[in-house]
């Protein structure tokens, strides 16, 4: 795989010029753009780069992080609070993003998606009002594991990080092995349209889109 240097400027405004330039796959009114990576990527910073550049070319967008849609506590610590396979596969609500996110973004569908649906801080449901998203906008939604779920993105960009930036800039090294499993179960630098090598977040490199 062979890497070229940008800016996550120019890496945005290519993201965007895609999107822009296409329909989305499912025949709806409604782009979808993943932006999958370990937290310890810039992720949320890029998707808002992403939504950013978007609204410069009169797209309306609407952010998403996987974040709050966490599942509650008692759910994600049942086998503990540091259990690599249960942050792996039991700490998202995938079944509640299919719902909330990508269900009102289906062909003849309402439009109004749900921003979040948990705080894990406070342990309860955020009761955040769904936002409408009108016809030709986008949802960029990010998070770790995104490219596991068949989730009906239009553009999947994966950021990557060598096992060994991610050993050094995480802050939950417990997680490593989930990311491990990831990339063994899942291969997500094979299924994405572009991934964009993250290993020093001041001089990323990506591979071009791959179709």
């Amino acid at each position: 795989m062979r890497f070229e240097a940008i800016s996550w400027e120019r890496l945005a405004d290519a993201v965007a010029d895609r999107v822009d330039g296409a329909e989305p796959a499912d025949g709806s009114d409604w782009h979808k753009v993943g932006v999958d990576g370990a937290p310890a990527a810039p992720g949320g910073e890029f998707a808002d780069r992403v939504a950013a550049a978007l609204r410069l070319r009169g797209r309306s967008v609407i952010v998403v992080a996987t974040g709050g849609f966490l599942r509650p506590a008692s759910l994600r610590f049942e086998h503990g609070k540091q259990d690599p396979d249960a942050y792996y596969s039991g700490w998202y609500d995938t079944g509640a993003l299919w719902r909330e996110v990508f269900g009102p973004l289906e062909p003849g569908g309402s439009g109004r998606v749900l921003p979040d649906l948990w705080d894990p801080v406070t342990d309860r449901a955020t009761r955040s009002p769904a936002v409408p998203l009108p016809p030709g906008g986008v949802l960029v939604v990010h998070g770790p594991f995104l490219l596991g779920h068949w989730f009906p993105f239009d553009l999947k960009v994966h950021l990557r990080l060598s096992a060994g930036a991610l050993a050094r800039r995480t802050n939950q090294p417990w997680t490593l092995p989930a990311f491990a499993r990831y990339e063994d179960e899942v291969g997500p630098a094979d299924v994405a349209d572009v991934v964009v090598r993250a290993d020093d977040p001041r001089r990323p490199a990506w591979t071009g889109f791959t179709a």
